[in-house]
């Protein structure tokens, strides 16, 4: 992909202003966008969205810079987009979070996690600089220190929606080895996980990436990467085999770097069985192109317009759903006290395990919309699906007993998917009093719906 320009980023710029001032005084703006990796309801409205179609682009690639390598990329860029620009250099952003269409600026507003996050932090972390257009209809240039800045991650476009950043670049040569190394008890996975964050090293090797997958009780997957410029033979999971799979039935593997980077969208990490993309008949006529998880994300939008899968469980005779997606942090310490958990009173299987480590703010405190404790090793649990759970699956009791406990062990929920806090709670977990001040600041006619409406009122 060819660097798009300034000159077309201004033109850009001067569409979403128009798109801003067309919209009445005193009205709610937001954002109009064709796709999302959210899972929360947006509240159905006749308000024209703010014009962020030229927004998606990278600006330019700088390989050498006095910063060392950058990159200068609008907010509605995917990481796919900017991946295609940054890989013919040789390089990838510090943390490239595992969906295709994920976006920088929604990486940022709404937090991201990869494999290197036990050593590179969260996608925010390496981010110089950033345009964020504000609630106001300004756009204001931010950096690391500023209250702007350091409020935005978590805010979820309740404090503007960024427009430019100027984001850290890592060097990367072009293949992958992984070491699939499995366990039967969590508090050695823990314990080993812990290590690897220590020391940089499993086995008396350099540890590049780390993530793994718990299968259930006593069947863990802990996959160590170190990228490599050893040439070889590679996997294909683009293809007809599935990665997850892969993780259970061998103990090495190599992937280009390109197909590592996106080894989980295929198959939307496990949930592409959903729609029958795993069953071997039906992957053979399903066109490599549209196995991706963008794919998938429409087809499960598809079944909620419609009620396709809860027609199909009345008609069965089975018990109402639940739908249970959420990621959450809790602490290395807890890690195998939640899973226990987890397995007896959720029951789903498997789930994603990324260890992850902040680095805080430039003066080493917490980032207040998320708090987690700079230099703590925290590992985030990924689960997504449903539960039959009856009648009461309306009042969401899987989700908020998840809520529940991730608070009870120390820890943190992301709010990407919905939320069933009190307000009270809400406001001492994600620190909205700092980001009201912040709002204020930015947006004094109150024209951006604030956190806990996004969140949790949503519904």
């Amino acid at each position: 992909m060819a660097d798009l320009g300034w000159h077309q980023h201004r033109n850009a710029l001067e569409r979403l202003a128009s798109s801003y001032a067309s919209i009445p005084e005193g009205q709610q703006v937001r954002l109009s966008k064709r796709t999302t990796n959210l899972f929360r309801t947006r509240a159905a409205t006749t308000v024209p969205g703010l014009d962020v179609g030229g927004l998606d682009g990278v600006i330019e690639v700088v390989p050498d810079g006095p910063d060392g390598p950058v990159a200068e990329v609008q907010g509605m860029c995917t990481y796919e987009s900017l991946v295609d620009a940054t890989l013919p250099h040789g390089l990838v952003p510090y943390v490239v979070p595992q969906l295709r269409t994920i976006t920088l600026g929604g990486a940022v507003t709404g937090l991201g996690i990869e494999s290197t996050s036990f050593r590179l932090g969260l996608p925010h972390e390496s981010v110089l600089e950033m345009d964020v257009f504000t609630g106001g209809g300004q756009v204001i240039t931010t950096r690391p220190g500023d209250a702007l800045f350091d409020a935005f991650p978590n805010s979820y476009g309740s404090l503007g929606y960024a427009t430019r950043l100027r984001i850290r670049l890592a060097p990367v040569p072009p293949f992958v080895d992984l070491h699939h190394v499995k366990f039967d008890d969590a508090e050695l996975l823990a314990k080993t996980i812990g290590e690897i964050a220590a020391t940089g090293e499993f086995d008396g090797q350099r540890v590049d990436g780390l993530d793994g997958v718990s299968f259930g009780p006593g069947e863990h997957v802990l996959t160590v990467a170190q990228w490599t410029d050893e040439p070889g033979p590679t996997s294909d999971y683009a293809g007809q085999d599935v990665f997850y799979r892969s993780l259970q039935a061998r103990d090495r593997d190599r992937l280009t770097t390109y197909d590592y980077l996106w080894r989980w969208d295929t198959d939307w990490f496990w949930c592409s069985g959903a729609f029958g993309a795993q069953n071997p008949r039906i992957r053979r006529l399903w066109p490599r192109r549209l196995r991706r998880s963008d794919v998938y994300m429409r087809l499960l939008h598809l079944d909620r317009r419609f009620g396709i899968a809860d027609r199909l469980d009345r008609r069965a005779g089975r018990p109402q759903r639940e739908r249970v997606v959420q990621d959450v942090e809790v602490p290395i310490e807890r890690l195998a006290q939640f899973l226990t958990w987890f397995e007896e009173e959720v029951g789903m299987r498997p789930v994603w395990l990324c260890p992850l480590v902040s680095t805080g703010t430039t003066d080493g405190a917490r980032w207040p919309s998320y708090p987690l404790e700079p230099g703590r090793l925290y590992v985030n649990i990924g689960f997504w699906g449903t539960v039959h759970v009856g009648p009461d699956a309306p009042e969401a009791p899987r989700n908020r007993a998840i809520e529940a406990k991730v608070h009870e062990l120390g820890g943190h929920k992301s709010l990407y998917s919905e939320a069933f806090y009190d307000r009270e709670t809400f406001d001492s977990l994600y620190d909205t009093t700092n980001l009201a001040a912040v709002k204020r600041q930015f947006d004094p006619d109150d024209r951006l719906t604030d956190l806990y409406d996004k969140a949790v009122r949503s519904r």
